[in-house]
């Protein structure tokens, strides 16, 4: 890489993560996919997941030591929070927040990849730099990095119940409310084998409650559960006072 290259590495460190990396080859090889690796050879040895393996182990112990120190809860509720705290559309978002995107090296097959391997890529990448923040600088920077940019979703996850079963949820909510189970409709499908799309509606006594799409039928279900439950909150409020239970350490 040349001096170019690398100070857009220095400066995303600057401007983003607020300090200066002391070996910069971390952080670059935080964003370096296998695929880049197995494109460049001769110059490119090694890609980031070592680095991920290492971040995904301290961001799970430091939003257990948060969570575990912050609220009182049984462990499968706890265990259910930090799952939605860190899993990969957690971690994927925070990397679009973070923008780290331009600076991920990858194979020209790999630019070309469907939306969902993109959207697992920068999840990978966000761990990775968290264990590249951990060996370049400790563990309370790595700390105040998984606050920052994790952690602080907590409040929105508890208020929304997004830690919860989505379809299962609803369909406690639906027979509790409406004294039935919902329905789930495939709506349409398109796009090429290896990058479909599937829209699914869900349906409560016929009536369409919500629509969602994703990669996979399961995964739009889960989002228009996901949406019904929303919309079930809004028609019924006072049956959503204080949702998740939680109990805070004062």
């Amino acid at each position: 890489m040349n001096k170019e290259q690398i100070d857009a590495y220095r400066d995303f460190a600057k401007e983003k993560l607020g300090f200066e990396f002391k070996n910069i080859d971390l952080l670059i090889t935080a964003l370096t996919h296998r695929s880049y690796v197995n494109e460049h050879k001769a110059s490119v040895t090694e890609h980031n997941e070592r680095l991920e393996f290492l971040g995904d182990a301290v961001l799970e112990l430091v939003s257990s030591d948060f969570l575990y120190k912050n609220y009182e809860q049984p462990e499968g509720i706890m265990t259910a929070w930090r799952a939605a705290l860190v899993n990969t559309e957690a971690n994927a978002a925070a990397g679009e927040a973070l923008g780290y995107e331009p600076l991920v090296r990858l194979s020209k097959g790999e630019k070309n990849g469907s939306d969902r391997a993109r959207h697992v890529i920068m999840a990978d990448c966000y761990e990775a730099i968290i264990g590249a923040i951990y060996l370049d600088q400790g563990y309370k920077v790595a700390e105040e990095f998984i606050h920052k940019n994790s952690l602080v979703k907590i409040d929105e996850i508890l208020e929304t119940e997004s830690w919860r079963d989505s379809k299962s949820y609803l369909q406690e909510l639906v027979q509790h409310l409406d004294g039935t189970t919902p329905d789930y409709v495939v709506m349409k499908e398109e796009g090429p084998d290896h990058d479909k799309k599937f829209t699914l509606g869900v349906y409560v006594r016929g009536k369409l409650k919500a629509t969602a799409t994703g990669h996979s039928k399961q995964e739009a279900q889960v989002k228009a559960a996901g949406e019904a439950i929303r919309k079930y909150k809004k028609e019924h409020p006072n049956e959503f006072a204080n949702p998740s239970g939680a109990t805070k350490n004062l």
